[in-house]
């Protein structure tokens, strides 16, 4: 069966904004409220019960993120730490790689020499070049039995498991005005034309940081709105049960994810403010999406036709569908066997959706069509 929103989607699109609390800015409102009379039509999806085939041997841990490579290969970052003391010793490495069919390919990752590892592996990002790259989101005493270190250094490897550089140093960290280390980075994507790596700086930090993805060179930084980042280093981090209402703060909480699309558009996760703030390239604020009534904002990516056209942000049940151009909602990818909204999630080449969801677990589901909302 098909993952649908339960209620009808058609009127729910027309009045999601109105009774469930996801707000855009006044300049969007009034492009999803004229859109709403159109002809309208959503992605579906159904779970791949089949994938992957994990090597019977391996356990793996919270599987905190996902990414996807040119070859639509799917590279999976999952935390050994987590495992019980049981299971430690069958560990899988911290990065998995699986082909298209879900069969496995390779695996590496954890302690070595030149570099050092993160405590607590969060996201995975693969680059046009094939590079893997990846942060940890440990503060010092957050974690029993991690070191007393904060993640504040963002790694790079081949696919094949070889360090190509590291990027700032663990526990290093001045703050958001510091521009050689990071604070606990949540994510980060290379956006090719510029060969430019933006960073979701993300749990001790409250930045995007852009840098050279070669040298490591400094470009620039913005926080919310496209502020200046201002410190408020907290560990353990803040977890919001609620956000006010209006626009939210003028800074973010945790930068937990972001997206940076071919037109140029920086799609930014601001967790526990429950928003998505849509950025230029150049850190100039557009417009955002809050939702007051939920959880949102746990993450972010984008459909992968050539236009983008759809906008994939973890929140609530499931995952919230927008319309990428006007913001509009459109439905929520949930029920049916989905495993919720995630951690961190992907999309593929041929539409699939990846689910790395921590505690949850992790899945695919598979792109089926679209359907019409009317």
């Amino acid at each position: 069966m098909q993952c649908k929103l339960a209620l009808n989607a058609a009127l729910f699109s027309s009045i999601a904004y109105l009774v469930s609390g996801c707000q855009p800015s006044a300049d969007t409102s009034a492009v999803a409220s004229a859109s709403v009379t159109s002809s309208r039509t959503v992605p579906t999806f159904v779970p791949d019960l089949d994938w992957p085939d994990v090597p019977a041997q391996w356990r793996l841990g919270d599987v905190s993120s996902v990414a996807i490579d040119a070859d639509d290969n799917a590279w999976i970052l999952h935390r050994p730490r987590t495992l019980s003391a049981e299971e430690l010793p069958m560990a899988a490495p911290a990065v998995l790689g699986f082909d298209p069919d879900g069969g496995f390919l390779t695996a590496w990752g954890g302690d070595g020499d030149g570099y050092e590892w993160v405590q607590r592996e969060h996201g995975i990002h693969i680059d046009y070049r094939g590079n893997a790259w990846f942060g940890g989101n440990n503060c010092p005493g957050r974690v029993a039995g991690l070191e007393p270190v904060a993640d504040d250094q963002l790694l790079k490897f081949t696919l094949d498991g070889e360090l190509v550089r590291q990027f700032g140093r663990s526990n290093a960290s001045s703050g958001n005005g510091d521009t050689v280390n990071f604070h606990e980075p949540a994510d980060a994507q290379v956006h090719e034309p510029t060969n430019e790596v933006f960073v979701a700086d993300g749990y001790g930090n409250h930045r995007v940081i852009v840098l050279d993805a070669d040298t490591g060179e400094f470009k620039r930084m913005w926080g919310a709105f496209g502020n200046e980042p201002v410190d408020a280093d907290n560990c353990p981090h803040i977890s919001l049960s609620a956000v006010p209402d209006g626009p939210g703060p003028d800074q973010f909480s945790v930068v937990h994810a972001l997206r940076v699309s071919t037109d140029g558009h920086v799609y930014v996760a601001d967790r526990e403010n429950r928003r998505v703030q849509v950025f230029s390239i150049d850190g100039e604020y557009i417009d955002q999406i809050i939702w007051h009534d939920a959880p949102f904002a746990r993450n972010v990516a984008l459909s992968h036709d050539s236009e983008q056209q759809f906008l994939y942000v973890g929140g609530g049940p499931g995952i919230r569908v927008f319309d990428r151009a006007s913001l509009e909602y459109l439905t929520t990818i949930e029920g049916d066997g989905v495993i919720g909204p995630g951690h961190h999630i992907e999309t593929d080449s041929a539409g699939n959706l990846y689910i790395a969801a921590t505690g949850s677990g992790y899945q695919r589901l598979l792109f089926t069509g679209l359907e019409s909302l009317e």
